[in-house]
């Protein structure tokens, strides 16, 4: 009995080590260079023992080969490339985006795998077309009345809050004015953030953005999402963002209204049920969606993890460097004063415009602290990577390290500073245009980018005018990031002291 045991042990463990060490040697034969894969992990194990963050663990990977343009890696099982050259860069991402139009990430082609994220590249071309017009100069000055709004009342609750204690955590605190501010200009909806506790929304937020089993069996077997119709989000998620969509609906009585925000567009889109459209490479023939409930709740549920996350991180981050820069903080201040006086007191979109010191300040922020620290692209063909003869397959993954580029010593001298200074014009010009990724580049990078930097901005502006922000002492002076967020953001969030300015 105990030598069959052993025998059918043998004969597991041997298959198991022979599925997961099947291409270990496929850069070797490829002459690439790159880390040795462990049994299983790959090259990813801090990131699946939660030690570190794929970002992190990306950058190290970056920074072991600083001569190299490629570096082949291995994410768990499968074969991947890591492009460090920022000409190959720009190739992938814009000369020849036709080959890599998709992110690599995908489930289902239709329902909630048809978002403007995820997408493949004929859906994201339809979806891109429909909702661009949503981010015009026009609509954004549309939406400023809404986002002020939501500026005053968080200056009002931070005040209320700080009367009793001054330090706060910054990311959660910013976290209550962008839910407001994506409710309000893409929904329509006026939630009281500053009063109320809205757990689910918290919880749907943790499920968002958490690494879960789904997104790491994907790594291990890309496209086993897609093959097997399965998602990379829980049921409620799904079911949250089709019955928020349904009740928005309801309350405009399935008609768009005046406030030509997200949800007027699809409520215009979804009298034509299927929004169609012609295959770039091939005009003559047309690629169609069916606008689902679950098709509409996607889109929804792109804006909203768009929207609400990510600038609420960088607001956090961004905070705490004027905490621990004072210099900068008052030169951010005494900006804001200068031109909310040249605009007769108001807030307009234009003065938003107008503070260039304050979008340096982003941008470094942005530089240091990229919230998606990493690009990933599938090539839908064969590809030369140029000024090379190396060549990779169909289907092969690309990987981009946002967070390495940034700090690359070479692009970026004494990285570990802050500085904003890097983003005056004359010194941003001088850079390579792919030096710099916190909103990717190309076709695909983010569409609401503008949106967003409007809506932190005028958070930030009306914060900074009536409060003076410190370090407390529990503000850390390093991080240790979180190795189970999606995006970047540090173990126990960022405390701060918040003090009345007088």
């Amino acid at each position: 009995m105990v030598p069959i045991i052993l025998t059918i042990f043998f004969v597991i463990g041997s298959f198991l080590y022979c599925h997961f060490t099947k291409y270990n040697n496929y850069w070797n034969e490829r002459n690439i260079i790159g880390p040795k894969p462990t049994f299983f992990f790959g090259n990813l194990k801090d990131t699946m023992l939660r030690r570190k963050p794929f970002g992190h663990v990306l950058k190290d990977i970056y920074d072991m080969y600083p001569k190299e343009k490629v570096v082949g890696i291995f994410v768990m099982r499968s074969p991947e490339l890591l492009i460090r050259d920022l000409d190959v860069i720009k190739n992938i991402l814009i000369k020849d985006f036709d080959t890599f139009p998709n992110r690599g990430f995908e489930f289902k082609t239709t329902g909630f795998g048809a978002n403007l994220f995820h997408g493949n590249g004929e859906t994201w071309r339809l979806l891109r077309s429909r909702f661009s017009p949503l981010f015009t100069p026009g609509k954004l000055k549309n939406m400023m009345h809404l986002l002020s709004e939501c500026g005053d009342k968080f200056v009002d609750y931070v005040a209320r809050i700080t009367k009793s204690n001054p330090e706060q955590e910054a990311h959660t605190m910013t976290q209550k004015y962008t839910l407001a501010a994506i409710a309000a200009c893409a929904f329509g909806i006026d939630i009281d953030t500053f009063n109320y506790e809205y757990e689910k929304l918290r919880r749907i937020d943790r499920k968002i953005f958490t690494i879960h089993i789904t997104r790491e069996l994907e790594m291990m077997y890309p496209g086993i999402l897609k093959k097997y119709g399965g998602s990379l989000f829980p049921k409620e998620v799904i079911t949250f963002f089709i019955d928020l969509v349904k009740d928005v609906t309801e309350k405009r009585n399935g008609k768009p209204t005046d406030r030509n925000d997200f949800m007027d567009l699809i409520l215009k889109m979804r009298g034509d049920n299927v929004i169609s459209g012609p295959i770039k490479k091939n005009n003559d023939i047309e690629t169609s969606l069916e606008l689902t409930d679950e098709v509409i709740a996607a889109q929804a549920f792109s804006f909203y993890a768009g929207g609400y996350e990510t600038s609420a991180s960088t607001m956090g981050f961004l905070l705490y460097e004027l905490a621990l820069n004072p210099q900068i903080q008052d030169k951010v201040v005494a900006e804001i004063k200068d031109v909310v006086k040249k605009h007769n007191g108001e807030l307009t979109l234009q003065a938003v415009s107008d503070l260039s010191y304050m979008g340096q300040v982003f941008d470094e922020t942005l530089r240091k602290y990229p919230i998606v620290s990493d690009l990933r692209r599938k090539a839908n063909s064969a590809y030369t990577i140029p000024g090379t003869d190396i060549a990779i397959e169909k289907n092969l993954l690309i990987k981009i390290s946002v967070l390495g580029i940034h700090y690359d010593k070479k692009i970026y001298p004494n990285p570990e500073k802050f500085d904003p200074e890097r983003f005056s014009p004359e010194v941003a010009a001088a850079r390579h245009s792919c030096a710099y990724l916190p909103f990717g580049l190309g076709p695909r990078n983010c569409i609401g980018y503008r949106f967003a930097q409007l809506q932190s901005r005028v958070c930030l502006a009306k914060l900074l005018s009536h409060f003076r922000v410190e370090p407390s002492k529990n503000t850390p002076r390093q991080f240790q990031y979180d190795p189970r967020r999606i995006v970047l953001y540090p173990i126990g969030g960022v405390k701060l002291n918040f003090v009345k300015r007088h």
